[in-house]
């Protein structure tokens, strides 16, 4: 069992920057796969960036060159640096941790944080 708490939203213009962060409890922290969704009134959640256990990252075309994902195993904890907000990433933030264990998916959700990039 995984628990996810997201911090670091808020409002901020456009153009400028938030850092996310996402602690999580519970053991094996690091053989977890973590992503970043969001999800904007009357749209459909959608992934923001993943990293695996290994460190690799992708990202949604939308934020490439903007976002970066990173992990702190030691910390059990998952960042999301956010650079050069656009009105468009304004939405719900979640955490999000997933693992594969003998055939069975596991799939935990944070509350979510809010984001919001309006002048």
């Amino acid at each position: 069992q995984v628990q996810l708490v997201e911090s670091g939203g808020g409002l901020v213009p456009p153009g400028g920057s938030l850092r996310l962060t996402c602690a999580a409890s519970g053991s094996d922290f690091s053989h977890y796969a973590m992503g970043w969704y969001r999800q904007a009134p009357g749209k459909q959640r959608e992934l923001v960036a993943a990293i695996t256990s290994g460190g690799s990252t992708n990202y949604a075309d939308s934020v490439k060159g903007r976002f970066t994902i990173s992990r702190d195993n030691a910390k059990n904890t998952v960042y999301l640096q956010m650079n050069s907000l656009k009105p468009e990433d304004t939405a719900v933030y979640y955490c999000n941790a997933y693992i594969v264990v003998h055939t069975t998916e596991y799939d935990y959700w944070g509350q979510g944080t809010q984001v919001t990039v309006s002048s």
